[in-house]
């Protein structure tokens, strides 16, 4: 039986500082934290085991994910002491993992298409190893595949000079020989373990490593930008539904759920937009490709194309907010204090865009 691995120990540099206090893989894309979508791909594709490497924020996605059930799946954390790299994730889990093939899934990635039938396609030719690449603009950011006839010959870690366009996206399929050459490798410049080097150790002893490009969308959330975008394309696949309370002076346009328990009035909403439950949109403007959470308040405001978690209030501003992550339980308001100034209480690695 195939089991699943998801890598979900990573601190999130790039998304500070909501995650100095968030574990990354937890941050919601259209109200549902990112996480959430890995172990629904690896249940869609009818596997029932799974481990979820964790870290620093262990507490935290135990809480958010418990046993699995919910998913129809058993949930076994595996403690990783330092984020030492895919490679070192693979080799602490070897004991979970046993001689089963096994799906490993980066906690912080999206595939609009899902894996099943990757997973097929991986138990019935039995290489040992699939890799899953896609063209992206930028390689250097990335692990890239250099393929000649079709065939894997090559693998590197942000090649400053990359051969190729073809990134390897967050999914792995592999067989028991992966533990040897994990085993066998040395770390990097980066002092970790790295899954490339692993895969490019089977592929230099000519064991097979078959490719697949995958021909929808794929987004590692790492950054805000891609996880706005990953928003956005998400919720462009909404189906309209209206639980909560919408009354007669408010327009609802497009895709757009507004759950049950929040209210909007005097509001135009326009989709593709979720509203989480207990949230008040009051003489507000919600413009497309925005979630807004549970408990949040947008009042005498406008906001498109953001992310605004839970708890939070966007208040009597009189400029729109684009193009936002904001976190939890922020005020954000206008405030008719003298002399006029801006007043800010802000984290670290925070940022603020001002219109002059």
């Amino acid at each position: 039986m195939t089991k699943g691995l998801i890598l979900s120990g990573g601190k999130g540099t790039r998304l500070r500082p909501l995650t100095y206090t968030s574990a990354k893989q937890l941050v919601p894309v259209a109200n549902k934290p990112v996480l959430f979508y890995g172990i629904e791909a690896l249940a869609e594709a009818g596997i029932t085991e799974i481990g979820i490497v964790v870290g620093d924020t262990a507490a935290e996605i135990r809480q958010a994910v418990g046993d699995g059930s919910r998913w129809g799946v058993r949930v076994t954390y595996i403690e990783q002491d330092a984020p030492r790299g895919l490679a070192h994730a693979v080799l602490i889990s070897e004991a979970f993992l046993g001689r089963a093939p096994f799906v490993m899934y980066l906690g912080d990635n999206l595939l609009n298409k899902g894996i099943a039938p990757f997973v097929r396609e991986f138990e019935r030719e039995r290489p040992a190893a699939q890799i899953l690449l896609a063209r992206v603009p930028d390689p250097q950011m990335f692990g890239v595949a250099e393929l000649e006839d079709g065939r894997v010959v090559r693998l590197v870690e942000k090649p400053t000079a990359p051969k190729s366009d073809l990134a390897l996206v967050g999914v792995y399929l592999f067989g028991p020989d992966i533990f040897d050459a994990v085993k066998r490798i040395k770390p990097s410049f980066r002092d970790e373990l790295e899954i490339t080097d692993a895969i490019q150790d089977l592929i230099d002893r000519g064991l097979e490593v078959r490719p697949h490009i995958v021909d929808g969308w794929w987004k590692d959330t790492g950054k805000l930008e891609d996880m706005l975008e990953a928003n956005r394309l998400i919720l462009d696949t909404l189906v309209r539904r209206i639980d909560g309370q919408v009354d007669d002076a408010s327009r609802i346009e497009g895709k757009v759920v507004v759950e049950a328990g929040a209210v909007v009035e005097h509001s135009v909403i326009r989709g593709p937009v979720i509203i989480g439950a207990g949230a008040r949109i009051v003489h507000a403007y919600v413009g497309p490709f925005t979630a807004i959470m549970n408990d949040v308040e947008i009042r005498g405001s406008e906001v498109e194309h953001s992310i605004i978690l839970e708890g939070s209030s966007v208040c009597d501003l009189e400029n729109r907010v684009v193009d936002s992550l904001i976190g939890k339980n922020v005020r954000i308001s206008r405030v008719n204090l003298k002399p006029s100034a801006y007043r800010f209480m802000l984290g670290d690695n925070s940022e603020v865009g001002i219109r002059w």
